[in-house]
């Protein structure tokens, strides 16, 4: 994957160009990218494009940090909750 096609917006880019930004700001700057990233992309892809350009010079940045925890999030493991749980809850209640 181009870099280009990991970070469309050049949110993750700028992130790294901010100084003195914190992680909690890293953080909230991955979920716009991850939002942003078009649906036929693969984030893993992408987030692994991205720690190859980046990582490498800015191994203690906190983008770089967000990034890898993104790498390593759990997959969904399909839909929780909604009136179908809460009907197998009240019949066990």
């Amino acid at each position: 994957m181009r870099l280009e096609e990991a970070d469309p917006k050049g949110l993750v880019r700028e992130s790294y160009r901010i100084e003195g930004i914190t992680l909690g700001e890293c953080r909230s700057i991955f979920v716009d990218w991850a939002l942003s990233l078009p649906q036929d992309r693969s984030v893993t892809d992408a987030l692994r494009c991205l720690i190859a350009e980046y990582g490498p010079d800015a191994a203690d940045h906190p983008m770089t940090a967000t990034l890898l925890q993104g790498l390593d999030a759990p997959s969904a493991t399909g839909r929780r909750g909604g009136r179908t749980a809460r009907q197998r809850e009240a019949g066990r209640a």
